[in-house]
């Protein structure tokens, strides 16, 4: 065996290797869980953070009953939970702030054990049976239609929510909640809306007053915001039965007006029209008219009768 030429230059590669083996953070797993539309397990160790990995920005529904004890954070597509205290099983609701789509987790909490591994993160992907998303084309008629604007990347976007839902809870967010937390909702815009608008036949057989407020546009609807105000002293239940136009949806923030002068007497509706605003799809005025102005008038036969009777 032939003597090596530079012994020390490889000590020094065997250390270096060496160090590299030995600072080299071990890689972690990540757990796959497939989203087929039954609720996924999602076990958790009481003071240990897991961290979900979805890829799209979520809202978490968290019980009322384990709020004080689950800590959840939402951030960049990622789901930060850590519990604090053992929690018993209980489903959480994550739905894509977008879409409205929905994916179950089943949680429970319980102390760790002693020389027991931290769990590691969890990745949800798309399982094969996908829900049905709204604007999806039946494979008929339309389908090869569909299809080329798929191709040619002029398809709409498919939501899991109905439009009007979505532009329902958009128009509530804008009125009711802090500005920071009013959420994104991509395509929407702002529509230039009369404040002057005649909205007496929307209501007519109630004594409110409604004032349109704003409105939005998504795709081919309309969402506009009515204020509803009492004139009475009595209690007014709201139904949409009694709402006179042509509209897809209606929707009162409250189910009820309190007497006039309360802090009750004034709540909002909302209103979601297809392919037109909501001046275009109220019902047309009825005004009240004399026929009698429309009829000959007689002739004056008092002045008449003065001048003959002068006469003689």
């Amino acid at each position: 065996m032939k003597p090596m030429k530079h012994p020390v230059l490889a000590l020094l590669g065997l250390l270096a290797v060496a160090a590299a083996v030995v600072v080299s953070p071990a890689v972690q797993a990540v757990e796959i869980l497939r989203w087929e539309r039954m609720p996924l397990a999602v076990p958790l160790k009481v003071g240990q953070e897991r961290i979900v990995f979805i890829d799209r920005n979520v809202r978490v529904g968290v019980p009322a009953g384990v709020g004080e004890r689950l800590r959840v954070q939402s951030a960049g597509g990622a789901v930060y939970l850590r519990a604090s205290e053992p929690i018993e099983p209980t489903r959480l609701q994550l739905q894509d702030a977008d879409t409205g789509a929905l994916i179950l987790l089943d949680i429970a909490a319980e102390p760790p054990k002693d020389g027991e591994a931290e769990l590691e993160p969890v990745r949800i992907v798309e399982g094969n049976n996908s829900t049905a998303r709204y604007g999806d084309q039946p494979d008929g008629a339309d389908a090869p239609h569909a299809r080329a604007q798929e191709q040619a990347g002029t398809r709409t976007a498919r939501r899991e929510t109905p439009i009007p839902v979505v532009l329902t809870r958009f128009a509530a967010q804008n009125l009711y909640a802090p500005l920071r937390t009013v959420e994104a909702l991509p395509g929407v815009m702002r529509v230039n809306l009369r404040r002057d608008l005649d909205l007496g036949t929307l209501m007519p057989t109630l004594p409110a007053r409604a004032v349109a407020l704003a409105s939005w546009r998504l795709e081919d609807q309309w969402v506009t915001a009515v204020r509803l105000t009492n004139s009475s002293s009595d209690w007014i239940s709201l139904d949409p039965r009694v709402l006179q136009g042509d509209f897809l949806t209606a929707t009162f923030q409250h189910e009820a007006l309190g007497p006039r002068g309360t802090p009750e007497d004034t709540t909002v509706l909302y209103l979601v029209t297809r392919g037109r605003g909501l001046a275009q799809s109220l019902l047309p005025a009825i005004h009240r008219f004399d026929p009698a102005v429309h009829l000959p008038q007689p002739k004056a036969t008092v002045s008449n009768d003065r001048e003959a009777h002068h006469a003689q």
